[in-house]
Protein backbone atom coordinates (compact mmCIF):
# COMPACT_ATOMS: atom_id res chain seq x y z
CA UNK A 1 0.00 0.00 0.00
CA UNK A 2 1.28 3.24 -1.24
CA UNK A 3 1.50 6.30 1.33
CA UNK A 4 -0.01 9.53 0.56
CA UNK A 5 0.71 12.26 2.71
CA UNK A 6 -1.94 15.01 2.79
CA UNK A 7 0.40 17.64 3.76
CA UNK A 8 4.45 16.69 2.44
CA UNK A 9 5.83 19.86 4.65
CA UNK A 10 5.21 18.09 8.43
CA UNK A 11 6.86 14.84 9.87
CA UNK A 12 4.46 11.89 9.40
CA UNK A 13 2.58 10.57 12.02
CA UNK A 14 3.16 7.17 13.16
CA UNK A 15 -0.80 6.56 12.66
CA UNK A 16 -0.81 7.96 9.11
CA UNK A 17 2.26 5.47 8.00
CA UNK A 18 0.81 1.87 9.96
CA UNK A 19 -2.33 1.25 11.86
CA UNK A 20 -0.40 -1.25 14.16
CA UNK A 21 1.78 1.96 15.70
CA UNK A 22 2.99 -0.25 18.68
CA UNK A 23 5.18 -2.63 15.99
CA UNK A 24 9.02 -1.76 15.37
CA UNK A 25 9.67 0.14 12.25
CA UNK A 26 12.26 -0.79 9.34
CA UNK A 27 13.53 1.76 6.79
CA UNK A 28 14.02 0.50 3.43
CA UNK A 29 16.22 3.11 1.41
CA UNK A 30 15.56 3.61 -1.83
CA UNK A 31 14.01 0.14 -2.24
CA UNK A 32 14.14 -0.50 -5.56
CA UNK A 33 11.90 -3.43 -7.18
CA UNK A 34 10.89 -3.82 -2.85
CA UNK A 35 12.12 -7.73 -3.33
CA UNK A 36 14.27 -6.91 -0.15
CA UNK A 37 11.25 -5.30 1.78
CA UNK A 38 8.84 -8.02 0.74
CA UNK A 39 10.65 -10.83 1.91
CA UNK A 40 10.99 -9.01 5.77
CA UNK A 41 7.53 -8.38 5.83
CA UNK A 42 6.43 -11.60 5.25
CA UNK A 43 9.00 -13.07 7.26
CA UNK A 44 8.54 -10.65 9.66
CA UNK A 45 4.78 -10.45 10.40
CA UNK A 46 4.91 -9.09 13.90
CA UNK A 47 6.83 -5.57 12.37
CA UNK A 48 6.37 -2.49 10.08
CA UNK A 49 8.18 -2.02 7.04
CA UNK A 50 8.66 0.89 4.93
CA UNK A 51 10.39 0.91 1.56
CA UNK A 52 11.34 4.79 0.46
CA UNK A 53 11.20 4.54 -3.46
CA UNK A 54 11.11 7.96 -5.71
CA UNK A 55 10.13 5.91 -9.23
CA UNK A 56 6.14 5.63 -9.42
CA UNK A 57 6.41 2.31 -11.68
CA UNK A 58 8.43 0.61 -8.56
CA UNK A 59 5.95 1.81 -6.26
CA UNK A 60 2.92 0.62 -8.08
CA UNK A 61 4.69 -2.62 -8.74
CA UNK A 62 5.40 -3.09 -5.12
CA UNK A 63 2.00 -2.19 -4.00
CA UNK A 64 0.64 -4.48 -6.57
CA UNK A 65 3.01 -7.33 -5.20
CA UNK A 66 2.59 -6.85 -1.53
CA UNK A 67 -1.39 -6.94 -2.04
CA UNK A 68 -1.24 -10.23 -3.47
CA UNK A 69 0.69 -11.93 -0.99
CA UNK A 70 -1.22 -10.07 1.84
CA UNK A 71 1.31 -8.08 3.63
CA UNK A 72 -0.46 -5.84 5.25
CA UNK A 73 2.94 -4.65 7.23
CA UNK A 74 4.17 -2.87 4.25
CA UNK A 75 3.89 0.33 3.01
CA UNK A 76 5.54 2.42 0.52
CA UNK A 77 6.03 6.34 0.45
CA UNK A 78 6.78 7.74 -3.10
CA UNK A 79 9.96 10.44 -2.60
CA UNK A 80 13.25 11.48 -2.67
CA UNK A 81 15.26 9.42 0.17
CA UNK A 82 16.58 12.39 1.86
CA UNK A 83 13.85 14.14 2.06
CA UNK A 84 11.45 11.25 3.10
CA UNK A 85 13.89 10.68 6.11
CA UNK A 86 14.67 14.49 6.84
CA UNK A 87 11.09 15.86 6.73
CA UNK A 88 8.70 13.56 6.30
CA UNK A 89 9.44 10.66 8.87
CA UNK A 90 8.89 11.22 12.90
CA UNK A 91 11.73 11.44 14.90
CA UNK A 92 12.90 8.40 16.59
CA UNK A 93 10.19 6.40 15.01
CA UNK A 94 12.20 3.52 13.25
CA UNK A 95 14.17 0.54 15.10
CA UNK A 96 16.41 -0.17 12.03
CA UNK A 97 17.04 1.65 8.60
CA UNK A 98 18.06 -0.30 5.77
CA UNK A 99 20.75 1.19 2.83
CA UNK A 100 21.08 -1.63 0.30
CA UNK A 101 23.18 -0.96 -2.67
CA UNK A 102 22.07 2.29 -3.47
CA UNK A 103 23.17 4.79 -6.75
CA UNK A 104 26.77 4.53 -6.45
CA UNK A 105 27.90 8.00 -8.30
CA UNK A 106 31.03 6.28 -10.08
CA UNK A 107 32.32 9.34 -11.76
CA UNK A 108 33.99 11.62 -9.44
CA UNK A 109 32.16 14.47 -10.31
CA UNK A 110 28.71 13.13 -9.77
CA UNK A 111 29.85 11.66 -6.23
CA UNK A 112 28.56 14.42 -4.42
CA UNK A 113 24.88 13.04 -5.29
CA UNK A 114 25.67 9.75 -3.12
CA UNK A 115 23.11 9.29 -0.31
CA UNK A 116 26.19 9.16 2.61
CA UNK A 117 26.61 12.93 3.13
CA UNK A 118 26.77 14.63 6.41
CA UNK A 119 23.48 15.97 6.23
CA UNK A 120 22.03 12.73 5.56
CA UNK A 121 24.06 11.10 8.39
CA UNK A 122 21.79 13.72 10.92
CA UNK A 123 18.55 12.78 9.62
CA UNK A 124 19.35 8.85 9.73
CA UNK A 125 20.13 9.55 13.56
CA UNK A 126 16.95 11.81 14.13
CA UNK A 127 14.82 8.74 12.36
CA UNK A 128 15.93 6.38 14.66
CA UNK A 129 14.82 5.49 17.89
CA UNK A 130 17.59 5.37 20.72
CA UNK A 131 19.16 1.74 20.40
CA UNK A 132 18.66 1.97 16.21
CA UNK A 133 20.67 0.77 14.30
CA UNK A 134 21.65 1.50 10.46
CA UNK A 135 22.99 -0.97 7.75
CA UNK A 136 24.44 -0.19 4.91
CA UNK A 137 25.40 -2.66 2.01
CA UNK A 138 27.43 -2.25 -1.73
CA UNK A 139 29.23 -3.60 -4.37
CA UNK A 140 31.19 -0.31 -4.88
CA UNK A 141 34.58 -0.35 -2.77
CA UNK A 142 35.26 3.67 -2.90
CA UNK A 143 31.57 4.63 -2.50
CA UNK A 144 32.23 1.73 1.06
CA UNK A 145 35.24 3.37 2.07
CA UNK A 146 33.78 7.03 2.07
CA UNK A 147 30.59 5.75 3.94
CA UNK A 148 32.46 4.38 5.92
CA UNK A 149 34.91 6.84 7.06
CA UNK A 150 32.13 9.79 7.28
CA UNK A 151 29.88 7.43 9.43
CA UNK A 152 32.87 6.44 11.39
CA UNK A 153 34.04 9.94 12.34
CA UNK A 154 30.26 10.62 13.46
CA UNK A 155 29.67 11.28 17.03
CA UNK A 156 25.93 10.46 16.26
CA UNK A 157 26.64 6.55 15.35
CA UNK A 158 29.18 3.85 16.39
CA UNK A 159 30.11 0.86 14.30
CA UNK A 160 28.63 -2.20 15.11
CA UNK A 161 29.08 -6.24 13.83
CA UNK A 162 27.41 -7.26 10.80
CA UNK A 163 24.31 -9.48 11.57
CA UNK A 164 24.78 -12.99 12.89
CA UNK A 165 24.86 -15.37 9.42
CA UNK A 166 21.28 -16.92 11.41
CA UNK A 167 19.50 -14.14 11.61
CA UNK A 168 17.10 -13.43 8.45
CA UNK A 169 18.49 -11.18 5.89
CA UNK A 170 17.29 -11.41 2.46
CA UNK A 171 19.30 -10.81 -0.94
CA UNK A 172 18.35 -8.09 -2.52
CA UNK A 173 17.82 -7.69 -6.20
CA UNK A 174 20.78 -6.02 -7.13
CA UNK A 175 22.96 -8.55 -4.47
CA UNK A 176 22.05 -11.45 -6.34
CA UNK A 177 22.71 -9.93 -10.00
CA UNK A 178 26.52 -8.96 -8.62
CA UNK A 179 27.05 -11.98 -6.42
CA UNK A 180 26.22 -13.73 -9.75
CA UNK A 181 29.10 -11.43 -11.37
CA UNK A 182 31.56 -12.13 -8.88
CA UNK A 183 31.86 -9.03 -7.76
CA UNK A 184 32.77 -8.50 -3.54
CA UNK A 185 29.60 -7.22 -1.59
CA UNK A 186 30.87 -5.04 2.00
CA UNK A 187 28.56 -4.18 4.59
CA UNK A 188 28.61 -2.29 7.68
CA UNK A 189 26.10 -1.43 10.45
CA UNK A 190 26.27 1.05 13.05
CA UNK A 191 24.20 1.77 16.16
CA UNK A 192 22.69 5.16 16.97
CA UNK A 193 24.40 6.87 19.81
CA UNK A 194 22.03 8.95 22.23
Amino acid sequence: MEILPSDYFRPLTPAEMFPHTDRPLEVDVGCGDGSFLMEMGAHFPERNFLGIERLLGRVQKICRKSARRGLANVRVLRMESSYALGYLLPPNCATRIHLLFPDPWPKKRHAHNRFVQPESIVHLHQALRPGGDFLFKTDHPDYFLEACELIDASPLFQRLDWLPAEEFYPLTDFETIWLAEGKTISAARWGRVG
